[in-house]
């Protein structure tokens, strides 16, 4: 893994002399941010040896490195998912590849359904904490003992600091709880009322994946989901992801907003 993540920084660092100080995932339809980008150097992600290519809609799979409120920093214009049929350690690779630069921030967001009844399509939330679905663990495996420790503790996972400046940069965002799954079908709705019961607020098939070795590699950690359908097991509603890309399309200049408000305060 470090033999890989360094052909990788090596092979970022002959396009650009950049050294960001943060690095930031965008979701699904949320790619917009990456275009106010200045002095941008793009890389494909096909360029970066090790680094897959994203084949979801709505991600367009390149390494953007440049100046965003002043602060340079990395934004993957698109991710990978587990849903692709990429292992774990593809769709958290780029993560590796981060800290091997150097970078100690990482800036995730995603478009998620809503299990909050007191949330609707449209919100912002600040993940707090998250509930891991996924059948199968990024640290699965041998340990490398200079990426992370063996057992990384979770507790704090996502790094206080960094929601409160997210949250004085806009006070109406929520708050709570997400728990990842692998997809790529959306949840039944007996699959969404055991969700809630378990005290999720929202539910994408993302994220916690790249926040594990985020954590495990000790790197500090913001995550923002885009709540862009209700997702009420009581309520169903049928959703496509033509309808999810629509309302992450409409909120992300306001999330384009918290995120520049956040690297200002680094």
């Amino acid at each position: 893994m470090i033999d890989q993540t360094h052909a990788a920084v090596d092979a970022v660092r002959k396009r650009t002399s950049l050294r960001p100080v943060a690095a930031i995932v965008l979701g699904s339809g949320l790619g917009g941010l990456a275009d106010e980008v200045r002095d941008a150097t793009r890389i494909p992600y096909g360029d970066i040896p090790g680094w897959e290519r994203s084949t979801a809609p709505g991600h367009a799979g390149e390494l953007v490195v440049g100046s965003l409120s002043g602060r340079p920093v990395a934004v993957m214009k698109g991710r990978l998912h587990y849903y692709e049929g990429y292992a774990m350690k593809a769709v958290t690779f780029p993560i590796r590849v981060f800290r091997a630069w150097g970078i100690d921030v990482t800036i995730l967001t995603n478009a998620a359904g809503g299990l909050n009844p007191a949330f609707k399509a449209g919100d912002l939330m600040v993940i707090s904490d998250h509930i891991n679905f996924f059948p199968e663990n990024p640290l699965r495996g041998s340990n490398d003992d200079a990426l992370g420790p063996r057992f990384p503790d979770m507790v704090g996972t996502y790094t206080q600091e960094l929601r409160e400046a997210a949250h004085a940069v806009d006070a109406d965002l929520r708050e709570g709880v997400y728990v990842g799954v692998a997809g790529p079908n959306f949840e039944t709705p007996a699959e969404l009322r055991m969700l809630r019961s378990w005290g999720a607020d929202a539910v994408g098939m993302s994220t916690v994946p790249e926040v594990i070795v985020a954590r495990h590699a000790g790197m500090r950690i913001l995550a923002i989901a885009t709540i862009t359908d209700m997702a009420l097991g009581d309520r169903p509603e049928h959703v496509t992801h033509e309808d999810v890309l629509a309302v992450a399309n409409r909120v992300g200049r306001r999330l384009g907003g918290v995120v520049k408000g956040v690297l200002s305060r680094l």
